[in-house]
Order: C-alpha cells, then sequence, then structure tokens
C-alpha cells in the first residue's frame, strides 16, 4: 500500500467530528511513524500559512519538492491541509501531540522542522509572525535555542551563514570537538539513518541540501582555524 493510500487510510478512521490530532496518538510505531511524520507536515504547513495570512505558489511548490504527491493523492493531501486550516485547535496543540508521537527531541522532529523550514523560506520572505510560529514548534519538539538557531541559519539566508550557528557550535570549541558534531551531523542525514527514523523517502531529499550546508560550513571553520594556528 502507498504511503497516500495508508494516509486515506488514516483519515477515514477519523469518526465525526474528530481532528487530525486524534491521528498523531495512533501513529507512534514504523511504519506508521512515516505517516504520521507526512500529515505533521501538511497539517502544520497549513497552520503556518494562517501565520503569515497567506499561502504563495513559491510555498507550495517547496511542499512539493518535499513530497511528491501524485494526482490521485491530492485530494488526501488537500483534505489533511483543510483539517488543520478549519481546526480551531491551535498550532501549539499539533506540535505537542507530534512530540509525543515521535517523542520530544526525536531527531526525526529536527527533520520536520527542516522541512517547514524550507517552506516558510521558499518565496525569499520570511515572515516574523512565521518566526514566532516555528520558535514555538521547535520548542514544543523539545529543540533548545542553538538547535533552532542552526536550522534557521540553513534556511533564512539574508546575509552568509554564520558557519557556526549552522553547525549548532561556538568559536570557542577546539576544531576536534568540532569535528565530532560535524561527522554526528552528516550521519545522522545519511538517507538510510532519515529512513530507519520514519521519514518518508519523499522528504529524505532535504538531506542534500543539509549536507553540503553541513560540508561547506565545517570547511569554513576548519580553514578559519589553521589560518589562527
Amino acid at each position: 500500500m502507498s504511503l497516500w493510500a495508508r494516509i486515506s487510510k488514516a483519515l477515514s478512521g477519523l469518526s465525526i467530528g474528530e481532528g487530525l490530532s486524534a491521528i498523531f496518538d495512533r501513529l507512534r510505531k514504523p511504519p506508521e511513524r512515516s505517516i504520521g511524520f507526512t500529515i505533521a507536515v501538511i497539517a502544520l504547513s497549513a497552520k503556518m500559512a494562517k501565520a503569515d495570512g497567506q499561502v504563495t505558489r513559491d510555498e507550495v511548490s517547496a511542499f512539493r519538492e518535499v513530497f511528491h504527491i501524485p494526482e490521485n493523492a491530492l485530494e488526501q493531501a488537500a483534505r489533511v491541509f483543510n483539517l488543520a486550516r478549519q481546526d480551531v485547535s491551535g498550532f501549539e496543540l499539533y506540535a505537542r501531540n507530534i512530540a509525543r508521537m515521535f517523542g520530544a527531541g526525536d531527531r526525526v522532529l529536527h527533520d520536520l522542522l527542516e522541512g517547514l523550514f524550507h517552506i516558510a523560506a521558499a518565496d525569499g520572505k520570511y515572515h516574523p509572525n512565521e518566526n514566532a510560529f516555528l520558535e514555538e514548534v521547535a520548542h514544543e519538539f523539545g529543540l533548545n535555542a542553538r538547535e533552532f538557531r542552526a536550522i534557521r541559519a540553513r534556511y533564512v539566508v539574508d546575509q552568509p551563514p554564520d558557519p557556526y550557528e549552522v553547525l549548532g557550535v561556538t568559536p570557542d570549541q577546539s576544531l576536534d570537538e568540532i569535528k565530532r558534531v560535524w561527522r554526528k551531523l552528516v550521519r545522522e542525514s545519511h538517507p538510510d539513518q532519515m529512513i530507519a527514523r520514519g521519514v518518508p523517502a519523499e522528504a529524505v531529499k532535504l538531506a542534500e541540501k543539509r549536507l553540503i550546508w553541513l560540508n561547506e560550513a565545517f570547511d569554513s571553520i576548519e580553514a578559519e582555524k589553521a589560518g589562527k594556528a
């Protein structure tokens, strides 16, 4: 059964009056986690669209870069989006339930937040309301301020990104310490690792950009520290 067929089945299991929050408690284990990830991105994207008041063509295109949605699955994707838009529950409840589904601090929540940043920054405008939204989502997901800034530095490029922020390290750390962090992030970005933690294959392509940024950041720091030696 395809991912979108499984999502359709999950949606059909909703009782009358139930919102998407009811789904998250049912999708805690593989292979349901990949369904939960996809529904979570769509649902939080819908809530984020309400935060800045619009959905641009670039943001829609960015979403379809993260998830290939076949023509016969557009109805299911639209239903998830509309359920989230119409739900009176705040996005904080969604984020909290999603964190509970995966486990607060789970690496897959970093992947999910990264997908939301990819969508938010797609139109070249990063609205203050989107920043407040994503900052609160990160908090509910159990990410600390440094982890949030590291993801934001990769996507919100209004100036050359700080390589230390991209890696989530500080200039006073030794090159060996920074190298350990860099290697850990590179391992976590491997497609096999991402799929194993429940990220759908469609979304793994985000890791390609992440690896470029991580490697460029480490090369920059290595060159800087070599120059100071």
